[in-house]
């Protein structure tokens, strides 16, 4: 090979020397050993240059965890916790955290109770009866190996909510919580009290292990909705335009059947296992969405905005990658359901072009595509998010919340927001049922969405009937302020 300038074969004569060209990095002979213990050969590598052994990796992933929920000390001793579970590698991991901190052989054991709730989606996500029963077993197996209480619900079954959903519990209203230390003190002193009388616990949670699915929001893994519920929930996505109102109308019947599920078997607080990946996708596809305004409560470790039960996100310092390490070097299983985005490029025969069907799967291919050149991207995107005010805008009265969110209507000064060209001026009728009744009951976000929405008739009933409910309070309410001020009126000349 010539080395000189002008060496054999002229390969130098008439150019400039280009830059010198970087050298191959030094394979490296022996495994990295963990930063942690130094012993250990590195089995994962979570950020450049740390590299973990399985052990420290484990401990770090326990203590992580852990750490979120001291820090933030929202969950009480002894309060009952509903665990959202979707049978994703986020929700898995976060059963299996909860349930080694329950164990008897941990340290500091959790001190809430938890109960499990599973939400099949299976209808409006193309899977066949037979694939939907096969899933439901699967899950059910599952979470009667951990002896929690457990709910099976069907989406089907959001289409039979009672109206009450919709509105804000009575929490904020009520008296005001005691302090974490008194309520671990007080915790603490019950027990001795239990431990003194001899009642024994029957479970680490100290609950019965009785489980099962029960009650009007359970559905035995062998049957499934009514085929007329199916029929009804099919009807109510196909009206819908685009896959991005599609996926918007899929987490709010799956919000709604969740909070509906923990209100009524005495539940306090919601754990959902969105993680670091995840929350960074939300935030950036919210903004996207018109929904600016509720970043903090949407993406947010504490999620008040129900009032009587709040909703935490226990694993959103979890990158994705962490999790599916941790579940495949520990074994956790997972049952993966297939996304809505799935069937509808099935159907259309778009394999190439999946992550451009919604703003969801934009966003996060987008987000993922840059992660892979800029390996801080996901927590640059999720570090930004935590600088917003986590306090949500204060709302007097269910009239100044939104119908589906039940956020705070962001709608003063529609001039200065550009709300005028949202509304909808295509029908012009003023009955209940109307598109027109619908708009000044929803924050700016979901008029977008509401938008896409086929007729208003094809909504669920408990929601047209909760609009109808706060359209009949806003007109009375508009109705007595007119008399008063036809009193204030007519007293001047009365005198």
């Amino acid at each position: 090979m010539c080395e000189a300038p002008g060496g054999c074969g002229g390969c130098a004569v008439g150019s400039a020397p280009g830059p010198p060209r970087r050298r191959p990095a030094p394979v490296r002979s022996q495994p990295r050993p963990c930063v942690k213990c130094g012993e250990g050969a590195a089995a994962v590598v979570i950020r450049v240059g740390d590299g973990f052994c399985r052990a420290c990796f484990r401990e770090y992933f326990v203590h992580k965890f852990r750490a979120m929920l001291g820090k933030n000390r929202v969950i009480f001793p002894g309060e009952k916790v509903l665990l959202a579970l979707s049978g994703g590698p986020a929700s898995s991991a976060m059963l299996r955290q909860v349930q080694e901190g329950l164990s008897r052989e941990t340290a500091k054991r959790l001190r809430f109770v938890p109960g499990l709730v599973y939400i099949d989606e299976g209808a409006v996500c193309g899977q066949s009866p037979a694939q939907r029963e096969q899933n439901l077993a699967q899950m059910e197996a599952l979470l009667q190996e951990t002896g929690f209480p457990y709910y099976l619900a069907s989406l089907e079954q959001a289409l039979e909510l009672p109206g009450s959903v919709l509105r804000r519990g009575p929490g904020a209203a009520g008296e005001p919580c005691p302090s974490y230390k008194v309520a671990v003190e007080g915790f603490i002193q019950q027990r001795r009290q239990e431990a003194a009388d001899g009642d024994g616990e029957t479970s680490p949670t100290g609950l019965s292990t009785q489980h099962g699915p029960g009650g009007d929001l359970a559905a035995p893994c062998a049957r499934l909705p009514d085929a007329t519920l199916t029929a009804e929930l099919l009807r109510l996505f196909e009206a819908v335009e685009t896959l991005t109102a599609k996926e918007e109308l899929l987490q709010m019947l799956r919000s709604h059947l969740i909070l509906h599920t923990a209100r009524t078997r005495g539940y306090t607080k919601v754990m959902t296992g969105e993680s670091c990946t995840r929350v960074a996708v939300k935030l950036l596809t919210n903004l996207a969405l018109g929904r600016g305004a509720f970043l903090a409560v949407d993406t947010g470790f504490v999620d008040s905005r129900h009032g009587d039960v709040t909703l935490v996100r226990p694993m959103r310092e979890y990158m994705a990658k962490e999790i599916a390490f941790y579940n495949h070097f520990f074994g956790v299983p997972t049952v993966i359901t297939p996304p809505l985005s799935t069937k509808l490029c099935a159907l259309r025969s778009l394999p190439q072009r999946r992550e451009k069907t919604s703003i969801h799967r934009l966003m996060e291919s987008f987000l993922l595509g840059l992660q892979v050149d800029f390996p801080s991207t996901i927590s640059t995107v999720y570090r930004t998010g935590e600088k917003l005010s986590a306090a949500p805008a204060e709302a007097g009265s269910e009239l100044q919340r939104c119908l589906l969110c039940l956020c705070a209507l962001d709608i003063a000064g529609e001039e200065e927001l550009a709300l005028e060209p949202t509304l909808v001026t295509e029908e012009t009728g003023n009955g209940p049922e109307s598109r027109a009744a619908f708009i000044p009951l929803l924050c700016y976000g979901c008029r977008l969405t509401f938008k896409e929405m086929g007729s208003p008739a094809t909504l669920p009933p408990y929601m047209r009937a909760e609009a109808q409910h706060r359209s009949c309070r806003a007109r009375m309410k508009e109705q007595i302020q007119e008399f008063l001020l036809e009193d204030d009126e007519e007293e001047p000349g009365a005198s």
